[in-house]
This record gives structure tokens, sequence and C-alpha cells, in this order.
């Protein structure tokens, strides 16, 4: 039987269970710098998924202002430990410089896929919650994209009803990653 038989399963199975504790730990970056309510369920689960690595990283890493080195430093050890892990799945370890641009890489595209799928879900969102009626969710995604939609608000001219910061974010996130990615993956 070919190698990648039982490696492509394997690989997926990496992927699939890093990726989804790193989302968790890069979603606790955004709830600090989005200063998302503390007490809102959403932000008790991340925080309860996350808090013993976190709180044991603590004791060696002390935060830098408001961000929390601590969780970014894990997110980082584990974004690594996958990337590595898929390499000696797939073909053994890869030269060590390399790893550095694809951690940073998968970082970074970690990041500009949150927020692009944020922005689109607030849109859509303001598309279906009638007017009064507040998705428990909306005020979470509106702090986290408040940052990247409000500059583009104050720039651009009034289009009456119709907002189009939320599609020049998204463009621009797109067009940011693809003026980094490449630079960084070598």
């Amino acid at each position: 039987m070919p190698n990648a038989y039982f490696s492509n399963p394997l690989i997926f199975l990496i992927d699939t269970l890093f990726s989804l504790y790193i989302l968790i730990l890069a979603f606790r970056i955004i709830m600090q710098w989005a200063q998302w309510e503390y007490h809102h369920p959403l932000v008790q689960m991340i925080i309860k998924a996350t808090q013993a690595p976190v709180k044991a990283l603590r004791r060696f890493i002390p935060p830098l202002g408001r961000w929390d080195t601590a969780t970014i430093a894990l997110l980082f050890a584990l974004t690594f430990l996958k990337l590595f892990l898929i390499s000696v799945v797939q073909a053994g370890p890869a030269y060590p410089g390399l790893f550095l641009g694809w951690l940073v890489a998968d970082i970074f595209s970690l990041f500009i896929t949150i927020f692009t799928f944020s922005i689109i879900i607030e849109v859509v969102l303001s598309w279906v919650v009638p007017p009064g009626n507040q998705n428990p969710i909306a005020p979470l995604i509106h702090s986290m994209n408040q940052p990247l939609l409000k500059p583009i608000r104050q720039n651009l001219p009034s289009m009456g009803a119709i907002d189009l910061s939320p599609l020049i974010a998204v463009i621009g996130l797109q067009i940011l990653s693809m003026l980094v990615l490449p630079l960084l993956v070598g």
C-alpha cells in the first residue's frame, strides 16, 4: 500500500486537532485585544479551554503590557509542533530555518482568516437579525471588527444606507495576505 494511505489521514488528524485548539488560543488573544465582555458564555468557554496551559506558562512568561505573552508563546509553540509533526509524517523534518517562515505564515494566515470570516459574519448578521433583536455573538464580533472597520468608515465618503467598509476591509485583508504570505514562505 502506498505511504499516503496512512499518512494522509494522520496529517488530517494532526492538522485538525491542533488547528482547533490553536483557533481557540487565537480567540483568547483577540478577546483580550477587543476587550470582550468577561461574563459572556463564549468568553468563559475560551478561558476554561485554555486556562490550564496558559496559567502554567505564566509562571515563566510574564505579560508585556496588556499582551498575554504566555498565550502568544503557547500559540507559537503549538503551531510549531503541528507543522513539525506534519512535516515528519510527510517526508521527514524540513530545514529548521524554513520552519520559522512556515510558522509565522501559518499564524498570520489564521488571523487573516479569522478577521475575514468575522467581518462576513457581522455583515450577514446585520441582514438577518431584525432591528432591536440582538444576537449574543454580535457584540463580540462587532468589538473585534471595530478597530479594522472604524478607520475605513471615517475615511469613506457617505453612501447613504450602504456601508462598504466591510467589503473594503475584506479586500484589504486578502491583498495583505497575498503580499505577505509569499514573503514568509519563501
